[in-house]
């Protein structure tokens, strides 16, 4: 049974919030799932959250921000001449800022005095300044910038920016960022369009040893196709999970083959793709809850070149089934995902919506 209220939680706009109460039996164990829409009609790229709000980037609507406290959804946007962009590819935040990655430079946002401001970087011109990927470091107080050519880390002790070039064996796709992610007080991950780096923090990063660099080379990523282009990495405490962008076409079948790793950190990799139950090779994202691992699926079209958004996959982390998660409301396109401890908050093609998940899904034990 469906319930539709509408809410006006900013000038000038109206947002539907929809319910949807749905039976799923995952995993052989029945579970009930709340799923509300928060935002309609945007294209929501990337999903953060602080504790008290969770902020939402989005491609053409600049910034959206939810308080968990009031539910009120507020916007910064050019229509509302408080953010002078639009269109944001990627965000993340702590208790004092928001950092936002956009086409033309990072905007950072000042919560105490709620003003944004820019940051452009002159390293590899104008292209170097569309930040594909941000990650707030707790653990040494700075912020991860990747950038379409170089890696930025900013020191916030002492208000720095250090550029960095990770170009692997004169291949310039090797030092284009495309993900980032934190992995305790020790290490840092650097997906890029080919390959994955893992940076020991014990060291400078301009020393030879700090960095390790996996491709499809000695057999890592299974040793399959052209290359690997790294869209998505999910930290878990045993393994690690990686996952790939799909290119192909009928000239070239072999390029970006896709799927989705599980990495046990030594060098046993389990794959799972098309042929082991997922709905297409491409991933958008992923999430954890527990012991369950939830992944944006796509198709690449390899005659049409398009993308086609194939839903969510989640998988059981420990005996690695997988399982569909399909219904009226979830468009197909899952283009980002962030789990709060109560919630999963889901980035689409066509808005972001809320699911509210039950304590077996939200066990971080994994029991």
């Amino acid at each position: 049974m469906m319930n539709m209220t509408i809410k006006n939680f900013c000038p000038n706009v109206n947002y539907a919030v929809f319910f949807l109460f749905i039976s799923l039996n995952l995993f052989g164990q029945d579970n009930e799932f709340k799923i509300e829409k928060i935002i309609s009609g945007i294209e929501v790229n990337d999903i953060s959250g602080d504790e008290e709000n969770i902020w939402f980037a989005t491609n053409g609507k600049g910034i959206y921000k939810y308080d968990l406290k009031t539910n009120n959804l507020s916007n910064y946007s050019t229509l509302l001449d408080n953010l002078q962009m639009d269109f944001f590819y990627c965000l993340t935040s702590n208790k004092d800022y928001v950092w936002a990655g956009s086409t033309d430079g990072l905007f950072i946002l000042d919560k105490k005095r709620d003003r944004w401001s820019k940051r452009k970087f002159g390293k590899g011109g104008q292209l170097s300044n569309w930040i594909r990927s941000v990650e707030y470091d707790p653990y040494d107080n700075s912020v991860w910038i990747g950038r379409f050519m170089y890696l930025t880390k900013f020191d916030m002790k002492d208000k720095r920016f250090y550029d960095y070039d990770l170009t692997q064996n004169q291949n310039m796709k090797t030092n284009t960022i495309k993900t980032v992610k934190v992995d305790g007080d020790s290490l840092v991950w650097f997906g890029t369009e080919a390959g994955l780096h893992k940076y020991d923090k014990s060291r400078s990063i301009d020393y030879d040893e700090a960095l390790k660099f996996y491709d499809n080379s000695f057999n890592y990523f299974y040793g399959e196709g052209e290359s690997v282009s790294i869209s998505a990495v999910l930290v878990e405490q045993n393994n690690l999970w990686i996952g790939l962008d799909e290119f192909i076409t009928a000239d070239n079948p072999e390029y970006n083959l896709g799927g989705l790793y599980k990495f046990n950190r030594k060098n046993e990799w389990t794959k799972f793709d098309d042929k082991t139950g997922l709905s297409g090779n491409g991933i958008f994202c992923l999430e954890r809850t527990g012991k369950y691992i939830w992944a944006g699926i796509y198709q690449f079209g390899k005659n049409t070149k398009d993308i086609y958004g194939r839903g969510l996959a989640i998988i059981n982390s420990i005996t690695n089934e997988v399982k569909e998660i399909r219904n009226e409301i979830l468009p197909y396109t899952i283009l980002s995902l962030y789990f709060d401890g109560k919630n999963m908050w889901v980035g689409t093609d066509s808005g972001a919506f809320r699911i509210e998940l039950t304590n077996d899904l939200t066990n971080l034990n994994g029991n």
